[in-house]
């Protein structure tokens, strides 16, 4: 079936082979950005108050592990960014809807394998994650406007 493919499209097996890395290396783009959006918001917290070590994020890129560590990232970002805010006396209930629209999103992304029903759960993921994304970005951007507040507070 492959040689098939190939000959359709008139790609030989090198050429077929730098397309598939191409595409792969340019589906990675979101990830990275979403990764270090998740690294940024780990940086906003106190050390101490991390449940995990900001680095260990980029465990996510690990292909199969991924679909493990990804439960890892969503609980303790979102466990640690509670704890900053907590510790802040900022309101942090919307910590725990991102907590658990963040889970949604990587039990769905699992059923994503699937098959039959694996299509609508990936679509689901997906929009689950960009939601979830936005949501760490915006708990990022507070607790970075309370920390210039509080510097210009004391100036």
């Amino acid at each position: 079936m492959n040689f098939i493919l190939l000959s359709v499209l008139g790609l030989g097996p090198v050429e077929f082979l730098i397309v598939i890395i191409f595409v792969v290396a340019l589906a990675m783009i979101p990830k990275v950005f979403y990764l270090l959006t998740l690294q940024k918001a780990m940086e906003q917290v106190d050390f101490e108050r991390r449940v995990m070590p900001k680095g260990q994020v980029w465990l996510e890129l690990i292909p199969l592990f991924n679909m493990v560590w990804q439960f890892f990232n969503v609980n303790n970002v979102t466990k640690s960014l509670e704890n900053e805010f907590h510790f802040r006396g900022m309101a942090s209930q919307e910590i725990t809807s991102a907590a658990t629209l963040g889970k949604t999103f990587c039990i769905l992304s699992c059923c994503s394998l699937i098959p039959l029903v694996g299509g609508l759960a990936g679509l689901g993921s997906f929009v689950c994650w960009i939601i979830f994304w936005i949501k760490i970005s915006n708990f990022k951007k507070q607790l970075e406007d309370y920390q210039l507040h509080k510097i210009e507070y004391i100036k």
